[in-house]
Formats: C-alpha cells, sequence, structure tokens
C-alpha cells in the first residue's frame, strides 16, 4: 500500500493518490472524514496488474483519519502519516496528514 501527495501552487488542495495491492479483490475503496466514511464515489480503479487505484483532492493543512474497503472489510493504510484510536469504530485508524 502507497500514498502519494502532490501539493498544487494554484489551489489549496493536495492531489492524494492511494494505491493499494489487492489482486483477489473485487471492489476497493477508499473511506474517511473526507467523505463520510461513504464508498460511493470513492473506489479505487483496478489496474492490470490487479492494484487497485485512485487520485483525490483533498484540503490542504489537514487532517483526516481514513481506511481501505476492500470487499467489505475495512484495512487500514501501512504507510499512514500516523493513526489514532477511534471510539466509534473501535479500533485505530490511518490517519492522513497533509
Amino acid at each position: 500500500m502507497a500514498i502519494a501527495k502532490q501539493y498544487l501552487k494554484t489551489k489549496p488542495v493536495c492531489k492524494v493518490t492511494f494505491t493499494v495491492p489487492a489482486e483477489d479483490a473485487k471492489k476497493v475503496a477508499v473511506v474517511g472524514d473526507f467523505n463520510d466514511w461513504s464508498p460511493k464515489g470513492s473506489t479505487l480503479k483496478k489496474l492490470k496488474n490487479g492494484t487497485f487505484k485512485g487520485t483525490f483532492d483533498l484540503p490542504k493543512e489537514s487532517t483526516f483519519e481514513f481506511k481501505y474497503l476492500v470487499d467489505g472489510t475495512y484495512v487500514n493504510e501501512t504507510e499512514a502519516d500516523r493513526y489514532q484510536w477511534n471510539d466509534y469504530a473501535g479500533s485505530e485508524n490511518a490517519v492522513l496528514e497533509l
């Protein structure tokens, strides 16, 4: 798994690319604070090599909790900026700091 951040000089956003190797998965989405934990509109595209990838514009100078939703199972990003306990989920969430 990987996260790539590209800060834009002309806009107050950061292009964040999420990459998830999940060859056997049918569907992968990234869900978090930035999309109300909804997989709608945040599904990653499956590439020929079996990796799922997607890029989203997120506001700069923000912090977001998130997870991947891989075929209905929540999975944390191994290369997150940090992790934070979430009482509602009863587990740690990955944290993205922009």
